[in-house]
């Protein structure tokens, strides 16, 4: 598996990177997918590496609970 750090590519080689991984960055499917490309921008530029912006992105996911739910194993949940 080849490095995907920012010291090991270039700027070209990391849009094709993150072209590859999102997939149709047309954003014709819903509109979803431009917002993606602009996530990924700062990796794109060499400012950011990807590990780090998809760390900040889960660490700003929101459930849409208001309180912390216990589901189990996920296959049944009692707390809805």
């Amino acid at each position: 598996m080849r490095s995907l750090l920012i010291k090991d590519t270039t700027k070209e080689e990391r849009e094709a990177i993150v072209a590859e991984s999102i997939g149709d960055i047309s954003g014709s499917c819903d509109g979803c997918m431009a917002g993606l490309v602009d996530m990924y921008q700062d990796y794109i530029d060499g400012k950011r590496e990807i590990r780090d912006i998809n760390m900040s992105f889960r660490a700003h996911y929101e459930s849409g609970y208001e309180e912390p739910r216990d589901g189990g194993c996920g296959y049944l949940n009692f707390n809805e």
